[in-house]
């Protein structure tokens, strides 16, 4: 049991888990907004969408270490480099790979289009955030790490 109880207790990985959880909530709701449906899937196992929670995730952690170990921390140093490179990612690569399977998906429909059959389920689209998905998705992250902080440390 000290083993829960040192994770659940640790603020570092607390808030990040949290700030995940709040973006995929979130999510849902946005997608509803979107596409005027409700889905579980969509709150377990989304990539892309409005907002990120990986930027979440991380910008939380990256927050986490600025307020307990200071700016000129290794921890801080470290969890800032790691949020650009997720952020960056979640931008830039992720997000054209997603552009491309639209437009692989859509080749794909036509090629196939008088054989259904022919065709599989096609590409995932979603897989990357526009950089405002990104941004929101930092902006919460900031403020979870900021109000967890208050709880928990």
């Amino acid at each position: 049991m000290k083993i829960v109880k040192d994770i659940f207790g640790n603020y570092l990985i607390v808030a990040p888990a949290v700030a995940w959880l709040a973006a995929q909530i979130i999510k849902v709701f946005t997608g509803m907004f979107d596409k005027r449906k409700f889905s579980l899937r969509t709150l377990l196992f989304s990539n892309g969408g409005m907002p990120s929670s990986h930027s979440a995730a991380v910008c939380a952690l990256a927050t986490g270490c600025v307020i307990k170990f200071g700016f000129s921390s290794f921890e801080c140093a470290m969890s800032g480099i790691f949020a650009m490179i997720v952020m960056i990612d979640a931008s830039g690569v992720r997000y054209e790979t997603g552009e491309q399977a639209k437009v692989i998906n859509k080749i794909a429909r036509e090629i196939f289009s008088g054989r259904p059959e022919d065709i599989n389920t096609g590409l995932k689209e979603l897989v990357g955030h526009t950089p405002f998905q990104v941004l929101m998705g930092a902006a919460l992250g900031i403020l979870i790490g900021i109000l967890m902080s208050f709880a928990m440390l």
